[in-house]
């Protein structure tokens, strides 16, 4: 029923198109997003075709050790449809979809799924085929902070306090295009706590923001000209989402991270949904960074799991 293509950049302007008219697609899965890394990932993302025409996308790579993963690139991934996808015809694409890796040495598959919330319409008949025709199960589940901007919200006491300390000391929020400034503070912050690096370097943010200006934002605390704090917002059609976060010691001090969030989930009016804080995980893995996660929780936000599932492929005999 389905023929399988490899992604190849001679498919550029039909893969970009279709993720646009897509039912669960974002900007991370456009070309000019995903190929920013192209070095770092051997790219085996696939297109499913029916009756010659476009019917899904999987962005993947190999890892040179038998497994494709939904792109290790992306914080979430899975198989981008369009509203005319169906139920019967999705589970028969990922039973051809095994074949088909069975066929290229395939052996295992790691699978991100799409976050509900980021779906312009309902968008789990992936979720349904690779569990029932593939018996996937859930290799990891991480929890993401979400506030649904269409209701009114109840901030925890700490942080209206953290809100009052920041009015004290005059801080404002502002846009800033000074990335380099702000990727200095979250450098700094990142190798003080956990000897990381971002997983962007600033001249890779500032070439995306370069891509996609109406949907990468630095939004920036000051007090007077000076950046105590900040975050890097990836706004989707249903979901401004947090890619980064960080305060200065001093900015941490006069608690400028609360007037930064107050000031985006309060009085920005965003033609997005939900505004989504990211995930609260320990490095590396699926533990409970208790204390983050307590931080987002203030400002009124609640969970949406991000998962992955996995599944082996049968060695053809």
């Amino acid at each position: 029923m389905f023929k399988i293509v490899r992604y190849t950049s001679e498919h550029i302007d039909e893969w970009n198109t279709f993720v646009a008219k897509s039912k669960n697609g974002t900007f991370l899965f456009d070309r000019y997003y995903m190929d920013y890394h192209s070095d770092r990932f051997k790219d085996h993302s696939l297109m499913f075709y029916k009756q010659d025409r476009l019917y899904a996308l999987l962005p993947a790579n190999d890892d040179g050790k038998g497994t494709l993963w939904s792109h290790q690139g992306l914080t979430f991934g899975g198989l981008i449809m369009n509203e005319k996808s169906r139920t019967e015809d999705v589970c028969d694409l990922f039973l051809q979809l095994n074949s088909y890796l069975q066929s290229t040495g395939f052996h295992r598959v790691v699978y991100k799924t799409m976050p509900w919330h980021y779906c312009l319409l309902p968008s789990q008949e992936d979720l349904y085929a690779i569990t029932t025709q593939l018996h996937a199960t859930i290799k990891a589940r991480n929890i993401a902070s979400v506030i649904d901007l269409s209701r009114p919200t109840q901030w925890s006491r700490d942080r209206k306090y953290g809100l009052n300390v920041a009015s004290r000391n005059d801080i404002t929020i502002n846009k800033s295009e000074d990335f380099e400034e702000f990727w200095l503070l979250l450098e700094a912050n990142l190798m003080n706590k956990y000897h990381a690096h971002p997983v962007h370097s600033v001249r890779e943010i500032e070439l995306l923001r370069s891509r996609f200006p109406d949907n990468i934002q630095l939004f920036c605390a000051f007090q007077n000209d000076k950046i105590l704090g900040g975050t890097i917002l990836y706004q989707t059609p249903q979901v401004v989402h947090t890619q980064y976060i960080s305060a200065s010691a001093e900015g941490k001090r006069m608690r400028v991270l609360d007037m930064l969030f107050y000031h985006l989930t309060q009085k920005v009016k965003w033609q997005q949904r939900f505004f989504d804080f990211g995930t609260s995980n320990m490095p590396g893995s699926s533990g409970l960074h208790a204390s983050l996660i307590h931080q987002k929780e203030g400002f009124g936000a609640s969970a949406v799991c991000y998962d992955t599932y996995e599944w082996e492929i049968p060695i053809d005999p």
